[in-house]
Formats: structure tokens, C-alpha cells, sequence
């Protein structure tokens, strides 16, 4: 150890034992620790200038051998120890493939005490997809609160930001991106959509890296509809009308019309996983056979005596107000609906807490659960989906009352609240709702016949076991269950299994698939109604499309007239977003460095798998010389071939095998 009497230089260049600051020429640097010394300071210096060049401080250099000493007290490691800990420096600086960065970093590494072991389980971290999370942190950033994006918007121009960071932004009266200055269509601007590809995205490498760190392996299925069952059955007088007179068709779940509370998968024996949080379906025919919500027009589902079941979300009334995790409901009724005026809009007298309604404020009275379905139809919202219907959660009302609304006649108000043990559609948490406090309601200090839950809620928040569940029992159920038998769903579960089964880097890229050829996008564009495609195949789609239209009559020409240019997903008319598409540069750097890291892993994985396939191969030639009667036709065949069970195609010829028959079905 070094004396008392010699110090080295601080950071300053200062000479800790003389206060001086020596020159360049004084000082000298020691070739383990890199730490400057002051040479007229050093009890024995350096005697020629070649020996400057391998010169080690006194820290570094090895205490003299002398056994008649005993080792200081004040030491707490032995001399052994701190010899290997000087080599392994010295091997570190001798090292010629690292930089001066990196070595500096194994430096710190070694004298941190930082273990062998924690570097190799860091390591393996990265290799298994810790790194996920690291590149989105990188290229994904809202420019504003330099986060991963809650709630991700994203621009014409291709840049992402969070919903309310953005909000703020144009609320300030700015019309032009905070990156680069694009100006923002003013549509985009008054009702933002939030990305839900990017939303699932970062979703999924949050859940990837808190696995990794021994977190909860809890999976939230990503539903994209593939294995859709049957459609509901249409006549062909509703499929030129509409679907006023269509059947519902079959119920796919095994619930009543009045369950209340989430369907589970034990109620599900089509996929056997239950109505997931954030399931689309096309119409509101589609959504009632899954059970989400039975009425197949009303936008209520519930009885006056037992309380409400679910409602829709589809902008019937002027006076709702769509806040994402909490929202203010109106009531239905207040229209004259009679003769031809089935579809007006206008209100002629006032809501009363009656049938539909009185069934919302016994749920309130009760703190039951309610299942909310959104609809594309609700066009203030930037929490509704693009196109058809989204199941999103459990809500709870907490609140109801009366006011006067837009209109001039009392409507009945809800509250309702966010209360989900899974994550809501439109946020990347990994984990779903925590019990909130209950948000400012202006409109109250005007409002008659308020109405609050006095006692504790039927379903609430479990301290010990860190979710919502049934406090109380449920209602009792006062109607039969409405399904049939339906197949067993073998290649839905295996589907299942396959997407568990696949790595985190090739589940987020599968996400990033175009919405027109479903393959992984190339040169991604996002659309201001938040939908991404190729451009290529965007392009594609208006191919041979003007964006003006002339006009002429009698000979004389009229004022050209604009083409609507339909989203091929939603009705949104992206024609002047066509003219000057944006490739959503952000996107497509996340698309290509999750290609090039699984081709890494890809070929990293090949050896190893070659390997496994050789050692299959020697231990069934093994088997096949352990095998007797060889002269046999039977016995001579491969022993795959021999395992091969028999296939009944459509009842006709038979493969020949010893095994039992199945079907071409169960071995796909």
C-alpha cells in the first residue's frame, strides 16, 4: 500500500502532498490505475526515462516480501488477493482489441468488486431480450417528456408523442409538429387517435423485461381475431337492408344474458381463454354471440330490479364525455321514437331513473361490475376504436344524477370508473387499474337527485391478493344460458401454444404487420386515423385514382370537385394525406433492428440445433440395429415409418400402419 507520505494528483491535477500544480514534465502516469503522480514528490522515482513507460505507482506496486512483518491490521485484504486484482488490470491494459472506453469500463468493473457471475446473468439478460425496451426507450421517445409515449399518438409526419403531452401542445394554439414542423391536419388536431399498435408494442417489451428480472409471468393475449368463428346469420333481405332483420345466430360462451363481471375462460369452451380486454369485433351482432353485450340495438343491457350488465359506447348523446380510464354516461330514453322518427337524435322530454336507467343506479347502489363495449361510432373519443367495436374492461359506477342537458330536457348521468385487472386498450402497463380517486365533477353543483353507493361495493380492490374480485357473492342468475355445442378448438389452442412459444423479438415484430397484406411493414406509413401500412401497399390501394374530379355541363366546365379517398380500414378520408406521404421513420428503425437481431439469433441458433438433430439421428440408427427379424418387410422399415399412424381420409382408402386410425384434422 502506498506510504502516508505519497499521494497522488486529484482531478484537478493538483499534488495531494505539496498543494502544487506540477507541469506536464513533473508529472508521471502509472500504467495500472492510470493515476497521475507528482515525480519530486515520489520516495524513489523513476531513474531513466524508459522506465517511465512501465512505471507503476506505489498503490499498484507489490509490497516488499519481508515475513518478519505481519500484514497491517488496517488491511482487509490479504497481499494474494490484491496481486491477482493488479494482474488482472495489467491483462486488461495489455488487452489491444479494446478501446480506451472499454477498458476503462473493466477497470471500474474490477475494482467495484463487481462479480463474474452478475456480469454473465447481465449478459444473458440481453441475449434472452432484456434490450427489447432499451431500443424502443431509444427510438420510440415523445420529444416533450422524453418517455416511452403513454397513450401513443402519432403525426402525418411520422413522429410519436403521448395523447396528453400533445394535447398540451395543440392546446398552446400550435398546428405544426414539435419535431420537424409539419403543419398537423386540423382534424387530427381536435380528436387525436391513439396508435394501438404501438400501445401493444411497448406493452409487450415491458412484460418481456420484468419476466426477465423475475417479475410476474403473467401474458396478456394480444387478440387479432384469426381463428373468428362463424358470422351471424343474415337473410338476404337483411343483406340488402342492413342487418335490422338479421339472427344473432349461436352464443359462442356459456353465460347467461344477465352474468355479471367479466367472462372468464371456464365460460369459453370455443378457445377456452374467455372475452379478453381489448377483443374487436365487426358489428354489434358479432359482439352478442361473444356475450359482451346481448341487446343488439339498445346501448344498455340490464333489468330495473337487478341491476345492469353492460353498455355500449357509440356517441348517441350529445352530453358524454370519454375520458379513457373514466368517462360521464347519459342515460337513454328523452326521444320521441314513434312511426318514422325511430333514428332522431332530437330530445322532447326528460330522462327518468326508469328501466334501463334504474337498472344503471342499482348497480351503482350495489358497486356491481360493468362490462363497457366502445364503438367506432363515437366520434369525439380519442379512446374509441377505428372500426367496429372493442371490448375494454370492467367500470364501476360510482356517481348518478340529473341535469339539464345540451338539449334543454334532464338527462340521467353516470360516472363510471376503470377497475380491470388487466391493462386498458390504450396504455402500455403491465399491470391493470388501481383503486383511483374519484375525478372533479363540475356539472354536480347543478345536478338533482344525486345518488352515491353508501355501502361497500360488491366489486372491489383485494389488498392481499393485488386485484379486483367478487367482494360479495354476484346475483343470482334469472335466466337460462343461451349457447350450443361447439367443437373442441384443437387448432385454436395450438395456435395459442405457437405464439407463447415464440421469442419477444418475433412476437413485437409480427405487430408490426401491414394492415393490407399482413406481412411485417416496409417503409411503414401511419395514417392521421392511426393506422399503418406499406407504402407500397397504400399506393397500391388508390392506384389509378385522381385526387380531383372534373366536372362539365352542356359543354361548359364546372369547379373541379375533390375525390374522398376512403382509409381501406375506417371511413376516414386520408386524401390530402396521400399527396405527400411521410414513411414514419421512428417505426421503421425499430422494424429493421428487430429483423437484424433475430437473423443474429437465427444463426447463433443453428449450430446448436444441428447438433441436436445429429445426436436424434445416431440414437435411432442405434435403435434400428437393437431391432430383431431384420428379413422382415415390416421390421425393416424406419422406425418413423413404422410409428406412422393411420390416416382415414373422408372415410375411404386406409395408409397402412398398426396404429389406431385418426383423422388428417389431428395431425395438422
Amino acid at each position: 500500500m502506498a506510504q502516508v507520505s505519497q499521494l497522488p494528483c486529484d482531478g484537478d491535477g493538483i499534488c495531494m502532498r505539496c498543494q502544487a500544480k506540477p507541469s506536464d514534465l513533473e508529472t508521471i502516469t502509472c500504467k495500472t490505475c492510470v493515476a497521475p503522480w507528482h515525480v519530486g514528490c515520489l520516495s524513489n522515482p523513476p531513474q531513466i526515462l524508459a522506465s517511465t513507460l512501465q512505471w507503476d505507482c506505489p498503490d499498484c506496486s507489490p509490497p516488499p516480501e519481508d515475513a518478519s512483518l505481519p500484514p497491517p491490521a488496517s488491511c482487509p485484504l490479504p497481499v494474494t488477493p490484491s496481486n491477482d486484482l493488479v494482474a488482472a488490470i495489467r491483462a486488461i491494459e495489455a488487452d489491444a482489441s479494446l478501446t480506451d472506453r472499454e477498458k476503462a469500463k473493466k477497470r471500474q468493473e474490477l475494482l467495484s468488486g463487481k462479480s463474474q457471475s452478475e456480469k454473465d446473468d447481465h449478459d444473458a439478460n440481453e441475449k434472452r431480450g432484456d434490450d427489447v425496451l432499451d431500443l424502443f426507450d431509444e427510438r420510440l421517445k415523445c420529444s416533450f417528456c422524453m418517455q416511452l409515449p403513454e397513450r401513443p399518438v402519432t403525426t402525418p409526419c411520422g413522429h410519436n408523442f403521448c395523447l396528453k403531452c400533445f394535447q398540451k401542445w395543440i392546446g398552446q394554439g400550435k398546428n405544426t409538429c414539435a419535431k420537424c414542423r409539419c403543419v398537423i391536419p386540423s382534424k387530427m388536431a381536435s380528436h387525436p387517435r391513439i396508435n394501438s399498435t404501438l400501445v401493444v408494442a411497448i406493452r409487450m417489451a415491458k412484460m418481456s423485461k420484468s419476466i426477465i428480472s423475475g417479475g410476474s409471468q403473467k401474458v396478456y393475449h394480444v387478440v387479432h381475431n384469426l381463428n373468428r368463428p362463424d358470422k351471424a346469420y343474415t337473410t338476404d333481405r337483411a343483406q340488402k337492408k342492413g342487418k335490422a332483420n338479421a339472427a344473432s345466430g349461436k352464443i359462442f360462451v356459456t353465460i347467461p344474458s344477465d352474468h355479471f363481471g367479466p367472462i372468464l375462460a371456464e365460460n369459453d369452451p370455443e378457445r377456452n381463454q374467455g372475452v379478453l380486454v381489448g377483443e374487436c369485433w365487426e358489428d354489434r351482432l358479432e359482439c352478442r354471440q361473444w356475450g359482451a353485450h346481448f341487446p343488439h340495438v339498445a346501448g344498455i343491457a340490464g333489468q330495473s330490479n337487478n341491476g345492469a350488465q353492460s353498455v355500449v359506447l357509440s356517441g348517441g348523446y350529445q352530453d358524454d364525455e370519454d375520458h379513457g380510464e373514466w368517462f360521464l354516461y347519459t342515460g337513454s330514453g328523452g326521444r320521441d321514437l314513434s312511426g318514422n322518427k325511430r333514428t332522431s337524435k332530437d330530445q322532447s322530454f326528460d330522462q327518468k331513473f326508469e328501466k334501463s336507467n334504474k337498472a344503471l343506479q342499482v348497480s351503482c347502489l350495489n358497486g356491481y361490475p360493468v362490462r363497457v363495449v366502445r364503438s367506432h361510432k363515437e366520434k369525439r373519443s380519442s379512446y374509441a376504436p377505428e372500426k367496429g367495436l372493442r371490448y375494454d374492461g370492467i367500470y364501476r359506477i360510482e356517481k348518478c344524477w340529473r341535469k339539464v342537458g345540451i338539449q334543454g330536457f334532464k338527462v340521467c348521468r353516470y360516472l363510471f370508473v376503470r377497475c380491470d385487472n388487466d391493462p386498458a386498450p390504450w396504455t402500455s402497463d403491465e399491470h391493470g387499474d388501481r383503486p383511483r380517486p374519484l375525478p372533479a365533477i363540475p356539472e354536480l353543483k347543478k345536478a338533482t337527485d344525486i345518488t352515491e353507493r353508501k355501502k361497500d361495493p360488491s366489486w372491489d380492490f383485494d389488498e392481499k391478493d393485488s386485484r379486483w374480485k367478487w367482494s360479495k357473492p354476484p346475483p343470482t342468475s334469472k335466466k337460462s344460458v343461451e349457447t350450443e355445442d361447439s367443437t373442441s378448438g384443437k387448432k385454436s389452442r395450438r395456435r395459442m401454444r405457437q405464439s407463447h412459444n415464440m421469442n419477444v423479438r418475433e412476437r413485437l415484430l409480427k405487430e408490426f404487420s401491414c394492415l393490407i397484406c399482413r406481412e411485417v411493414m416496409n417503409l411503414p406509413i401511419t395514417t392521421p386515423c392511426a393506422h399503418n401500412f406499406c407504402k407500397s401497399c397504400l399506393e397500391g390501394a388508390f392506384a389509378g385514382k385522381s385526387f380531383l374530379r372534373e366536372r362539365n355541363s352542356g359543354g361548359r366546365a364546372l369547379r373541379s370537385r375533390k375525390n374522398v379517398m376512403a382509409c381501406p380500414c375506417c371511413p376516414t378520408d386520408i386524401s390530402d394525406f396521400l399527396q405527400n406521404l411521410q414513411v414514419n421513420r421512428e417505426l421503421l428503425d425499430v422494424i429493421e433492428t428487430l429483423k437484424s437481431k433475430i437473423e443474429e439469433a437465427d444463426a447463433s441458433e443453428k449450430p446448436c440445433e444441428d447438433e441436436i438433430e445429429g445426436e436424434g439421428e445416431g440414437e435411432q440408427e442405434q435403435e434400428e440395429e437393437g431391432k430383431d427379424g431384420s428379413n422382415g418387410n415390416e421390421s425393416s422399415r424406419p422406425v418413423e415409418t413404422r410409428k406412422r399412424a393411420k390416416v382415414v381420409v373422408n372415410g375411404g382408402e386406409e395408409n397402412d400402419s398398426p396404429s389406431s386410425p385418426v383423422h388428417v384434422d389431428d395431425l395438422e
